[in-house]
């Protein structure tokens, strides 16, 4: 039984990667109260203390618009963390998966990015996640698999999805960003893949989300229809487009940040599932 390291255990992909726990493995969880993984003397000592046989590192710093004004503690925790992380895994000879994200991307390209495409964060936090990759492949070097991806959803906590149920009950109206493209990811798939690559060892760059492509806008309003028909809104509401220029945030966001999964889908040997499919059985949750 091959026990995996799973940092990050509290957030979004931490619980579904804990939920969606394959043959074969047991996890042993680290949140933030338990490990600090920015200390590199504490994850060691971590990992000689519980013997994981692999690392999957669900733990990021996530706030997008925060990490603007709050670099330091972003580049902590997906940069050093990361490679903190990485070392040890080297160390004690087994694989890390580290997730990271579309951001690493300035979405100028026009078509969907490979995963060998060249970077150009445009954010704080797309700089961090980039230095934390760069530092799990120095570090962790045939042991690492780094999986990207885009716009994680459950059908709990907060996200885009849970967001805007709430806003759509309360509101009469709902300006949401169209300009804006990419691609929706159920956490569930996403946790799916993460162990798929741990056992066909599946290692390098890989891109994953579902598929399918879609503004923010396109999202909103597949989301509202969906609810509807589930009977998780009781009203339909005006969702209207507008351009980001008119919801200026402080990070800046890639205008098309599609990921090519391609190659992902080959190596797992999966098929793909669109994400209005990957939505409505999110939604179909909430109902039951």
């Amino acid at each position: 039984m091959k026990q995996v390291m799973i940092t990050g255990a509290d957030g979004q992909l931490g619980k579904a990667l804990l939920e969606l726990v394959p043959d074969g493995y047991t996890t042993l969880p680290a949140n933030r109260a338990t490990l600090d993984i920015t200390s590199d003397s504490a994850v060691r000592q971590w990992c000689n203390d519980n013997k994981p046989s692999a690392i999957i590192n669900a733990a990021a710093y996530t706030a997008v618009d925060k990490a603007e004004s709050d670099t330091e503690l972003a580049s902590l925790v997906n940069e050093q963390g990361a490679g903190n992380l990485a070392r040890a895994a080297a160390e004690h000879d087994i694989p890390i998966v580290q997730v990271s994200t579309d951001f690493i991307f300035n979405g100028r390209k026009g078509s969907p990015y490979l995963p060998e495409d060249s970077a150009d964060p445009l954010s704080i936090y797309g700089a961090t996640k980039l230095g934390g990759e760069q530092l799990v492949l120095a570090e962790a070097a045939s042991r690492a698999t780094i999986i990207r991806t885009a716009w994680v959803y459950n059908e709990s906590g907060s996200n885009f999805v849970t967001t805007m149920l709430r806003l759509m009950a309360e509101r009469d109206s709902l300006s949401v960003v169209a300009d804006q493209v990419g691609t929706p990811t159920n956490v569930n798939g996403l946790a799916d893949a993460c162990w798929n690559c741990l056992a066909k060892e599946v290692r390098g760059i890989h891109h994953w989300t579902d598929a399918g492509v879609a503004s923010w806008y396109d999202f909103a309003h597949i989301i509202q229809q969906t609810a509807l028909d589930l009977g998780l809104l009781n009203r339909e509401i005006p969702v209207l487009p507008i351009p980001a220029s008119q919801y200026p945030t402080p990070a800046v966001r890639p205008t098309m940040s599609v990921l090519d999964k391609t190659s992902t889908w080959a190596a797992l040997q999966c098929e793909p599932i669109h994400w209005q499919v990957q939505l409505r059985t999110a939604l179909e949750k909430l109902v039951r």
